[in-house]
């Protein structure tokens, strides 16, 4: 065998080897088409950004157990920025705001998720999609079947994989990154508009 032989045989090896462990990113919803699912039909759109200071960051931060990120102890994930900022889509029907969504980005196993979690005026969850991911086994939680299982959760629901909310075996990073993020949502809803 010539020397050309095998160094292009191990290229080619290391080449695929590469491409079966790469995650791909997958776009399912722009931030337009996702507003546009979550909300009902001809739904008037205002956004406002709020920044998250003082006595009510730490009351959220209490209440996600100390953080703005889910973090999976003991477990490798991807790394997400703390976001201070948070911006509240509101649905607008006849004038009168009916319901929010809030964009978040959680870390997954293989790369950031990001979701979006729509809630009447009251805090209770109505819709929640899958915008974006680069997981290669968490994948079923962009399936309805799974995120349905959050209609209707409120500050009152535990919001905890295993016991009111079924993981996905082989999933279980992206379950409960899914949860942490509706969760998250209810709370700084609740902290910025409802408490006040």
């Amino acid at each position: 065998m010539s020397k050309k032989f095998i160094f292009t045989s191990l290229t080619l090896f290391v080449v695929l080897l590469v491409t079966t462990m790469v995650c791909f990113a997958f776009t399912l919803l722009t931030k337009e088409q996702a507003l546009k699912e979550v909300f009902w039909s001809g739904a008037e759109i205002e956004s406002e950004s709020v920044e998250l200071t003082g006595e009510t960051l730490e009351n959220i931060k209490k209440r996600l157990g100390g953080s703005l990120v889910y973090e999976q102890q003991g477990s490798e994930s991807a790394k997400v920025a703390e976001k201070h900022t948070v911006e509240f889509n509101f649905g607008l029907k006849d004038g009168k705001k009916r319901g929010v969504a809030i964009i978040d980005t959680e870390p997954g196993k293989w790369g950031p998720v990001e979701f979006i979690t729509a809630m009447d005026i009251k805090g209770t969850v109505k819709r929640v999609k899958v915008m974006a991911y680069q997981e290669q086994r968490g994948r079923p939680i962009a399936m309805s079947s799974f995120m349905n299982q959050y209609r209707g959760k409120s500050s009152r629901s535990f919001l905890e994989v295993g016991k009111d909310i079924t993981g996905i075996s082989g999933a279980t990073i992206s379950s409960r990154a899914a949860t942490f993020a509706v969760k998250k949502a209810i709370v700084i809803y609740e902290e910025v508009y409802l408490r006040k």
